[in-house]
């Protein structure tokens, strides 16, 4: 059987994992040069519920990438206001680590091939169809589908509903825009909003380290977090709400300039302007890594998101399954490594002829897609945020008794569900 994955940011490197380690040949096709999508700028994991999220996901049997990033780690237990235990990995080094492992596993991994149609054969997918590079057209049939690409781009939307293109990571000019597979077969997709306006603004951006004052590079490379506090004139509610990640939503971030040590500066807010940050004391020289036009603006996401059931199949399709943003209004590589593993294993047992696998709600990662399901499904959900590590999702996780940090206690709690290693297969092995 073959299973093809469209996206290879995190859910789609963990989509392609999972349906290798039940035995499918895995194409792995990603627009741009570089695995990872907003991994390659993001960096935080463990953090708050995502912990319990990551020791499930080792213990169903789909913790090689989590391991990646542990081996990645800059900083580990670091703590900054409403997040605890938070590990930071490498955002300069980790790319190559995933990107070699998915090899070695035996994924066929496609850079810069760009998707940009379909061939529909009744109520399934046949092929998908597109470029790879800049003339070469290519078709890739498959038993089953995963759609991994993300709710970000193209510049027309960030133009839109943003302060237009701030040329981030996802280099849309230069590979070509994000096409959504479920809107081009006609499903109708769902958008966030933000008060007003459709999508959501990322939330945070990244500073050159070496374009900081050495004292405040110090801090963060032995700490792993600097809180500079900001003059009152200076402070914005209005970007706390703009802000993908509403987990970070807080005063603290609006009083404060906070940053953490991803390899870079990880600067959490979702623009700053430049000619002001550079009044701040340590920041005189301070430059823009990711988005290059940080002092503007950001990268709009949440639009276009694809109706599914729990166990992450799209609604109208057979045999196409969704991961990561395509889930939901999920905020975070964890969750994106967790919609993946799932959609990549139920994928192959779509095309092996079997039962797709739903997740109980009696682990934080079942009940977590089924969750953000349902708000999305209410009038109201549209409008907030899903994660692990904050807002309404963690909360309910700590009501329901979901929330823990003993790995030995959330291996036990698999065990006793009869889940232990069910997503790895005969395959599956430790990371190196």
């Amino acid at each position: 059987m073959t299973i093809v994955v469209i996206g290879g940011g995190w859910a789609g490197c963990a989509a392609a994992l999972t349906a290798r380690r039940q035995g499918a040949r895995v194409l792995l096709l990603e627009r741009t040069d570089m695995l990872l999508g907003t991994g390659l700028v993001g960096g935080i994991f463990r953090n708050n519920g995502r912990f319990t999220a990551t020791e499930e996901m080792i213990a169903l049997g789909a913790g090689e990438l989590f391991r990646i990033m542990d081996k990645c780690s800059l900083h580990r237990g670091v703590n900054f206001p409403g997040h605890s235990h938070a590990s930071l990995y490498n955002v300069v080094l980790i790319e190559p680590m995933v990107r070699r492992y998915l090899q070695e596993a035996g994924v066929e991994v496609h850079l810069a091939t760009r998707i940009t149609d379909v061939e529909i054969e009744g109520k399934a997918i046949r092929a998908v169809l597109g470029k790879s590079g800049k003339e070469q057209q290519v078709r890739f049939e498959a038993d089953a589908f995963v759609e991994a690409t993300g709710t970000a781009g193209p510049p027309p939307q960030c133009n839109r509903h943003g302060n237009g293109c701030a040329m981030c990571i996802l280099r849309c000019h230069s590979f070509g825009g994000r096409v959504s597979i479920a809107a081009k077969i006609g499903i109708q997709e769902l958008s966030a909003r933000t008060g007003s306006r459709l999508g959501a603004m990322s939330g945070s951006c990244k500073l050159i380290k070496a374009s900081l004052s050495t004292s405040l590079v110090q801090e963060l490379n032995s700490k792993g977090l600097v809180i500079v506090p900001l003059p009152h004139h200076l402070r914005s509610e209005e970007k706390l709400r703009l802000k993908a990640c509403q987990q970070y939503s807080l005063e603290e971030f609006q009083k404060s300039l906070i940053l953490l040590d991803t390899g870079h500066a990880k600067l959490m807010t979702p623009f700053f302007p430049l000619e002001i940050l550079r009044q701040i004391p340590g920041f005189e020289n301070a430059r823009y890594g990711d988005p290059y036009s940080g002092g503007l603006g950001n990268s709009i996401r949440f639009i276009g998101i694809s109706p599914r059931d729990d166990t992450l199949k799209v609604e109208g399709i057979d045999n196409l399954f969704c991961a990561g943003e395509k889930a939901g209004i999920l905020v975070g590589h964890t969750e994106a490594i967790c919609t993946g593993s799932l959609a990549g294993f139920n994928a192959t047992r779509i095309a092996k002829g079997e039962s797709p696998l739903i997740l109980p709600d009696s682990i934080a990662v079942g009940y977590a897609i089924r969750f953000a399901r349902e708000q999305m499904n209410q009038p109201e959900g549209l409008s907030k945020r899903y994660t692990f590590s904050g807002s309404i999702l963690f909360e309910a996780m700590k009501s329901r008794g979901l929330y823990a940090t003993d790995p030995r206690e959330i291996r036990q709690k698999v065990k006793i569900l009869g889940l232990t290693g069910v997503l790895g297969g005969p395959r599956s092995g430790p990371a190196h």
